[in-house]
């Protein structure tokens, strides 16, 4: 089993997300465990205060270390494969490839910075790695919680109802191929009377040439670890 904690701010923002779909089916099945900590309960002053002005002067305030710190000793499990991950802008850019070694771990340790940023202590000494989705910036890391969660559950064996959904998208040079899809009806009409139709080959039934017509449409969108 996996165990996905969430270190926020905002737990509120994790409660349906969690509690629908494919994480529902996987956290029933006890393939995954999601636990969302809020980060006040850290703090030791009567305002349950995480974050402070930055030294050096600038505009906003910084996530301070010491919740975080002892967020992360208290979720952290013993003697397990874990890694605490910080989301920034600043991380290398999450891909497929990152995905498929994470979905071998026990444990992964979400930090979601929010304000102008993370005391970088945190990155230093306690983030085994940093994490970014792209080349925008969000206003917070729990997006982004979400979406590593997400793209790392399904690859759990069980998780996903029927596991060759994935293995029928990998290439034998371990890419993994998005393509288009198309389904009932086989033709849609539009208010214009415009006609939108499916590739015939796809009502063909031959299977080979849908795979040639597959391959040609794809994309690649990352490549997994051998």
């Amino acid at each position: 089993m996996l165990t996905f904690d969430i270190i926020t701010i905002f737990p509120e923002m994790f409660g349906s997300y969690t509690n629908e779909s494919l994480l529902k089916r996987g956290q029933k099945k006890k393939l995954l465990r999601i636990r969302v900590h809020n980060l006040r309960k850290w703090t030791k002053d009567k305002h349950h205060t995480v974050d402070d002005r930055p030294f050096g002067g600038g505009l906003g305030m910084v996530m301070k270390v010491e919740p975080i710190y002892r967020a992360v000793q208290a979720v952290k499990l013993k003697n397990k494969k874990t890694k605490v991950i910080l989301f920034t802008p600043r991380g290398k850019k999450f891909d497929q490839q990152m995905a498929d070694r994470y979905s071998k771990l026990d444990q992964l340790v979400f930090i979601c910075g929010r304000y102008e940023g993370v005391d970088e202590r945190v990155a230093k000494h306690i983030a085994d790695e940093e994490i970014s989705l792209g080349d925008y910036v969000l206003m917070g890391g729990e997006v982004a919680a979400m979406a590593v969660m997400e793209t790392v559950s399904r690859l759990i064996s069980g998780v996903i109802a029927k596991p060759q959904i994935i293995d029928e998208r990998v290439t034998k040079d371990r890419g993994f191929i998005e393509y288009a899809e198309y389904t009932r009806p086989e033709v849609f009409e539009t208010k214009d009377k415009k006609k939108w139709r499916t590739p015939k080959v796809l009502l063909t039934g031959d299977h080979k040439k849908i795979e040639v017509w597959k391959k040609e449409h794809g994309k690649e969108v990352g490549k997994l670890e051998k």
